[in-house]
C-alpha cells in the first residue's frame, strides 16, 4: 500500500453527504457495496478502490435509481441531482426531451409517493449516515429513511421486476433480486450498526418499486435466518477482505469479470471442457 493510501486509512474522518462516496472514506471505511465488490472479484475491487480501473458498464440504471432516491430525500437534493446529471438525462437527438429511462423513473415516483403503505413508512430522517465497528472493522452506511423513535428503517429499491429469479451458488438455488443484489446483507449490517449507534434494536425493511409499465410495488420483510446466514458468511470472510485492502493478502482474479477480461494474460492452453468450468 502506498503512503497516500496508508494516510487515508489512518486519518480521522467524519462522514457527510459531500465526502461519503469519496476515495478517503472508501479507504477508511468498509461498506456493503465495497464488500460485495470484493466478493465478486478481489482484483477488480482493489483496482477500483485504488482508482486504477473504473467499470465501463452503462450507468443509466444507477442514475435512474438515484433519480428516484433523490426525490424522496428532499426537493433540494432532487433538483441538484437533475442539474448535475442533465447531460445524461436528456436526448441529444430529435425528439429532444427526457430520455425514456427517466420518464419511467418519474412514473415510479408517481406510483409510490401517495401510496398508503409508503406514506406510513416514510416518516423519519432521510439519508442517515451511520458508522461503527463491526467484526473489528470500521463500517459506513447510508440509510434511505430512519425512524429512530419507532426503531425501524426503510431502504428504497428500484428493480426490473419483483419475481425475476437468479441462480445463486451461495444459496444453491434460485433466489429473488433481494438475495442476488446483496440486499439481505445490507439490511443486516445496517441493523447492527444502528443498534451500536442508538443502543437499541432496529428493524429494516425494503420498499421496492419496479421499472415496469405500470410499476409494481412491494414492502419486503427479510427472513431472520437469511440475515443471520449473511452475517455468518461476512464474519468468516471479513479478515481476508481487510487484509487485501491493507496490502497483506494478494487479491485473486475471478477470471471472467470486465476487469479480468481486460487484463488477462495467457500462459497456456485450456480444453473445451474447461471453457464451461469458469
Amino acid at each position: 500500500m502506498t503512503n497516500k493510501e496508508n494516510s487515508l486509512k489512518d486519518a480521522p474522518l467524519t462522514l457527510t453527504s459531500d465526502n461519503y462516496y469519496g476515495s478517503e472514506s472508501a479507504w477508511k471505511y468498509l461498506s456493503v457495496s465495497q464488500y460485495k465488490d470484493f466478493m465478486k472479484c478481489e482484483a477488480a475491487a482493489l483496482a477500483k478502490l485504488k482508482g486504477d480501473w473504473k467499470p465501463t458498464s452503462d450507468p443509466t440504471a444507477l442514475l435512474v435509481g438515484n433519480y428516484v432516491h433523490s426525490f424522496f430525500e428532499s426537493q433540494e437534493a432532487h433538483e441538484k441531482f437533475k442539474e448535475e446529471n442533465k447531460d445524461s438525462m436528456f436526448s441529444k437527438r430529435k425528439p429532444y426531451g427526457l430520455l425514456k429511462a427517466f420518464k419511467v423513473a418519474e412514473d415510479m415516483i408517481e406510483r409510490i409517493k401517495d401510496e398508503k403503505m409508503f406514506k406510513l413508512l416514510w416518516r423519519g430522517e432521510p439519508e442517515h449516515i451511520v458508522t461503527g465497528d463491526l467484526y473489528g472493522v470500521e463500517w459506513k452506511g447510508r440509510i434511505d429513511l430512519l425512524n429512530v423513535e419507532k426503531g425501524y428503517f426503510v431502504d428504497l429499491k428500484t428493480t426490473a421486476q419483483l419475481d425475476k429469479r437468479f441462480w445463486s451458488n451461495k444459496y444453491g438455488t434460485y433466489v429473488s433480486f433481494v438475495e442476488d443484489y446483496g440486499y439481505v446483507l445490507q439490511i443486516a449490517v445496517y441493523e447492527k450498526l444502528l443498534e451500536l449507534e442508538f443502543g437499541k434494536p432496529f428493524k429494516g425493511y425494503i420498499y421496492a418499486v419496479t421499472k415496469q409499465d405500470p410499476p409494481d410495488i412491494a414492502g419486503i420483510d427479510i427472513e431472520a435466518h437469511k440475515r443471520e446466514f449473511e452475517l455468518e458468511q461476512l464474519e468468516r470472510s471479513i479478515e481476508h477482505v481487510v487484509n487485501i485492502k491493507n496490502g497483506i493478502d494478494k487479491p485473486s482474479n475471478c477470471g471472467t469479470c470486465e476487469y479480468c477480461r481486460g487484463n488477462k494474460e495467457l500462459n497456456g492452453f485450456i480444453s473445451t471442457d474447461q471453457l464451461l468450468e469458469r
